[in-house]
C-alpha cells in the first residue's frame, strides 16, 4: 500500500546558506518550483521563493536574504489532507518534509501529493458521503467511526471540514448500505445532520476543488 511519506522526494539538494543567488537563480531557471528550501549546516531554515530570487543581486548568497524567506514546512508523520492545505494555504508546489527532530528529510511536490490524493480510497471507491456536526467540546472522531463500523457500516475516511469556537463538522465517507441506520444513531447521540449524497457528488466536488488546486498553484 502506497504511504504519503513514499512521496518524500530528494532528487534536487536544498539550496545551502552558502550557495549564491546565481545558483538559485539557475535552479529555478530549470525547475517551475515557487519555492525551493534553504539549509544551513543541515538545517532548514526557510524556503526562498522564486520571484525574490529573480530580483536579486547575483553576487549575494542565500545567507544575505534569509530574512525574506517563508518558513513553512509539514511533518512526516502529517496525513494527507493536512499537506494538501498547507500546499495551498502557502501557496507553493513545493513543500519541505521535517521529521519529530527537525531533520529534513526532502520535500513533496503538488503534482504528487495529487496523484496520492485520486488514489486514495476515500476518492476511487464507490460509497456515501454523510456529514455531521457538534459541539467543539463534545465531538468524538473515535465515536463517529464507532457509530458507523457499529451500523455495518465500513468506514473509508473521515475528517473535520469545518470547525469554529462553537462548533465542528466531521466529513464521513461510508460504504454504501445502513446509511439510514448510521444517521439515525448519530442523532441519537446529538450529531446534527448537515447533509447525506448516496453517490458521489460530494466526491466529485472534491475532485474539482484538488484539480482548481492544481491550477491555481500553476502546475
Amino acid at each position: 500500500m502506497t504511504e504519503i511519506t513514499d512521496f518524500i522526494n530528494n532528487d534536487i539538494k536544498a539550496l545551502r546558506t552558502t550557495d549564491s543567488v546565481a545558483d538559485a537563480q539557475d535552479l529555478f531557471a530549470d525547475y517551475p518550483f515557487s519555492h525551493f528550501p534553504v539549509l544551513e549546516d543541515g538545517i532548514y531554515i526557510g524556503s526562498a521563493r522564486s520571484e525574490d530570487i529573480e530580483q536579486m543581486d547575483i553576487e549575494k548568497t542565500m545567507d544575505d536574504l534569509r530574512y525574506n524567506f517563508d518558513r513553512f514546512f509539514v511533518r512526516d508523520n502529517a496525513v494527507w489532507l493536512d499537506v494538501l492545505e498547507i500546499f495551498a494555504k502557502n501557496a507553493t508546489n513545493l513543500l519541505p518534509v521535517l521529521d519529530k527532530d527537525n531533520k529534513y528529510l526532502g520535500y513533496y511536490e503538488i503534482t504528487d501529493i495529487i496523484t496520492f490524493f485520486h488514489e486514495t480510497p476515500f476518492l476511487k471507491e464507490s460509497g456515501g458521503i454523510l456529514v455531521v456536526e457538534k459541539g467543539i467540546t463534545e465531538y468524538s472522531m473515535s465515536q463517529a467511526a464507532q457509530i458507523v463500523e457499529s451500523n455495518n457500516g465500513r468506514l473509508l475516511g473521515l475528517f473535520i471540514s469545518e470547525a469554529n469556537l462553537e462548533k465542528v463538522q466531521i466529513t464521513i465517507k461510508i460504504s454504501l448500505g445502513g446509511l439510514s441506520e448510521i444517521i439515525q444513531t448519530f442523532r441519537r447521540y446529538n450529531y446534527d445532520i448537515i447533509t447525506e449524497h448516496q453517490e458521489d457528488v460530494y466526491l466529485n466536488t472534491l475532485k474539482d476543488r484538488s484539480d482548481y488546486l492544481d491550477k491555481y498553484l500553476n502546475i
